[in-house]
């Protein structure tokens, strides 16, 4: 006879510990970490079957929010409802979380503004630049399979750069998506980017000054907020949204925003916690927590509330049509952030051709090599050769 697998009935201290353990050792990015559940809660633990591990995961890959962190959330609440979903979620999270608080920590007090990190952190930023490019081919690769997507994506990379808003775009992206087919799909985005020329404040990319305010609980948790809303398809999507919310306001640098994305590639947790490191340099520990909570609230509150009516929604071909012209526009609009990013690292770079190299090698090294170890190698490499060249 044969057992179906399901999840043991753990005491809720024991599955808190459970899931604290996965959160420890979750380095790598989240190809890894969807492994490392994968091997211990379906090979080894018998908690539910592949073929549902596996659909489970698709589900998961167009929701808001990172998929392992919403995989641990899910896993939970099978054991123990939804108490049980929360504290694997905080389990998962919590390690990469304190962490980075401390990195904030020691980044304001030590390292932010300090004579002789120059070199380190511009050689950091470069190399991480080298990473995001890698990541936004290969998101793009599982994305841009035809023409349409293709149109889509150099449609809102192009009206990103010409200051349309983000949720313009997203919204013109899905209905185009949807309702056309063949070349036409461009049609609507590009007339959503010429008319957003047109519209007050928006400038194009480069040109527009910062505008600074005050970076308050309340505004730092809803910069989080938008940005784990609109985590599709993995974290490196959030990364325009929280960069618009806080360097845009002059919270914070482009360079100190790309310090937070490189130490969280290092670290074990969700690459979003990037947004941590952003709420602690622009609000101090206080500031950190709220973004962190905003960040983290659509990945808990999607798949503790609304989890049971996503099935039949996502078996609606009409609405993955929809999201897949959204996950388009998404990749023009992370390129066209690597673009300003880019842009803003030669600006501020004494030596452009040792940075110029270091983004080449990085990118290169992201390209050829794999493995947990790789992002830290780059990063690390590129630290050292910053110093090297900027001394």
């Amino acid at each position: 006879m044969t057992i179906d697998p399901r999840p043991p009935a753990l005491p809720l201290p024991q599955l808190f510990w459970r899931f604290l353990r996965f959160g420890l050792g979750a380095f790598g990015g989240p190809v890894a970490q969807i492994a490392m559940i994968r091997e211990a809660l379906v090979e080894r633990e018998r908690w539910i079957d592949g073929a549902r591990f596996n659909r489970l995961l698709g589900v998961m890959q167009i929701l808001p929010g990172p998929e392992a962190h919403e995989l641990c959330v899910h896993m939970g609440m099978m054991a123990r409802g939804r108490i049980g979903g929360l504290l694997a979620g905080l389990g998962f999270m919590l390690p990469g979380l304190a962490l980075m608080m401390m990195a904030g920590a020691l980044y304001v007090r030590l390292v932010e503004g300090r004579a002789g990190f120059e070199g380190v952190l511009l050689g950091v930023q470069a190399a991480v630049l080298g990473v995001i490019v890698r990541a936004v081919w290969r998101i793009g690769s599982h994305i841009l399979t035809d023409r349409i997507a293709v149109g889509i994506a150099a449609m809102a990379l192009a009206a990103t750069l010409a200051g349309v808003p983000f949720w313009a775009l997203l919204i013109t992206a899905g209905l185009a998506s949807a309702l056309l087919t063949g070349c036409w799909v461009v049609v609507p985005v590009a007339l959503v980017a010429v008319a957003g020329l047109f519209v007050p404040g928006n400038d194009p990319i480069g040109t527009a000054p910062v505008v600074t305010t005050t970076a308050t609980l309340g505004t730092l948790f809803v910069a989080g907020l938008k940005g784990g809303l609109l985590t599709f398809g993995g974290a490196y999507t959030a990364i325009p949204y929280v960069r618009a919310d806080t360097v845009g306001r002059g919270w914070l640098s482009d360079g100190a925003f790309l310090d937070g994305v490189a130490v969280a590639g290092l670290l074990p947790a969700p690459l979003v916690i990037f947004a941590t490191f952003a709420g602690y340099v622009a609000g101090g520990p206080t500031g950190a927590l709220a973004i962190t909570a905003g960040m983290f609230l659509p990945a808990f509150a999607v798949s503790m509330i609304f989890f049971e009516r996503l099935e039949a929604i996502v078996a609606d071909p009409r609405l993955h049509r929809a999201l897949d012209g959204v996950a388009a526009a998404v990749v023009g609009i992370i390129a066209a952030t690597v673009i300003d990013l880019g842009i803003g690292t030669a600006s501020r770079t004494p030596a452009p051709v040792a940075t110029a190299a270091i983004l080449a090698i990085a990118c290169a090294a992201a390209w050829r090599l794999k493995g947990r170890w790789v992002t830290p190698a780059i990063v690390a490499t590129g630290a050292v050769a910053g110093w090297l060249a900027i001394r």
